[in-house]
């Protein structure tokens, strides 16, 4: 981890405790390292050929108990403030839902937009309110030292406030399962203004391979095919596969035109995925869910313009 990279408010602080119980830490390792050599030398067999009882000094073991002391409280205060100030969030700061489950992250902001990777203004505070769908997960952003487990039915929250416009990864401590090293997204850092722009503009998100917050989470976007870039940038293939290998969601490979069994209501039918159940299937995940898998897919916010992008692209994996 680079130290110097002081991303967020948080990092500053955090690295201010490290850096207070590392000092420490090298004091004492040199005091006592030199204190020893002193008194191997001092008192060795050689000096002192037949030991004396030496009695007791009380300033000595007064001293030796109360400098120790107060620097462990004083560790204790400043951990302590630091880690309250971090768990609570300033009442400007904007309340962001953090969902994690098998295997990805979605961000829901106040005005009902959804993302898979979070943006954020720079120098404002951002209040994250993270929850798991399954199982337990980590939501961690080691450029801003803010980590904060991801449970089942409850919500956990900490808080980060960008000093730094770029991109910031996003992992998940927590070993969840067989992709949990997949469970990776973005922290997009933009200034205020360009946030606004999209976060009160007309559209449900940014467009991929064409917006700056876009490429700058996925590099790659623009060079693919559009529906497959949509579906990377809404982090679907966390879920669904494109080369037929089993995850947590059907492959999308050669899926157009068979049938499916499905639950529909708690009753299996058998249907045709066709372009109606696909449209049907993205917009409104829960309402058919594919017999053997989980009911876990998050609804996608897509424009109509990239689902016909990912309905194309998935006929075409046929």
């Amino acid at each position: 981890m680079d130290w110097m990279n002081q991303a967020a408010v948080s990092a500053q602080k955090s690295d201010a405790v490290f850096f207070y119980v590392f000092g420490l830490s090298v004091v004492f390792l040199v005091f006592i390292t030199v204190l020893m050599i002193y008194f191997v030398v001092r008192y060795s067999k050689k000096r002192h050929p037949v030991a004396v009882q030496i009695e007791g000094h009380l300033g000595l073991e007064i001293l030796w108990t109360t400098v120790p002391l107060v620097l462990f409280l004083s560790i204790f205060y400043y951990g302590w403030t630091n880690f309250e100030y971090m768990r609570l969030a300033p009442r400007d700061a904007m309340a962001v839902k953090v969902m994690a489950r098998q295997w990805s992250w979605s961000f829901e902001y106040p005005n009902g937009k959804q993302t898979k990777v979070l943006f954020a203004p720079l120098g404002k505070p951002m209040k994250m309110e993270v929850r798991s769908a399954d199982v337990i997960h980590g939501f961690y952003v080691p450029s801003f030292r803010i980590k904060i487990d991801a449970v089942p039915s409850r919500t956990n929250t900490t808080w980060f406030q960008a000093t730094k416009p770029g991109s910031y990864d996003i992992e998940c401590t927590v070993i969840c399962g067989n992709d949990h090293s997949l469970m990776l997204s973005k922290v997009i850092v933009v200034p205020e203004e360009e946030f606004k722009a999209w976060y009160f503009g007309g559209e449900d998100a940014p467009e991929p391979g064409k917006s700056f917050r876009a490429t700058e989470a996925h590099p790659d976007l623009k060079d693919m095919p559009r529906g497959l870039a949509v579906l990377q940038a809404k982090g679907c293939l966390a879920c669904h596969s494109v080369d037929g290998k089993p995850k947590v969601g059907p492959t999308l490979k050669a899926i157009y035109g068979r049938d499916e069994q499905v639950l529909v209501a708690g009753n299996l039918r058998t249907v045709i995925v066709d372009d109606a159940y696909l449209r049907r299937s993205i917009t409104t995940p829960m309402a058919q869910v594919v017999k053997g898998y989980p009911a876990a897919m998050p609804q996608p916010s897509l424009s109509p313009q990239e689902l016909d992008e990912v309905v194309g692209y998935i006929k075409s994996l046929n």
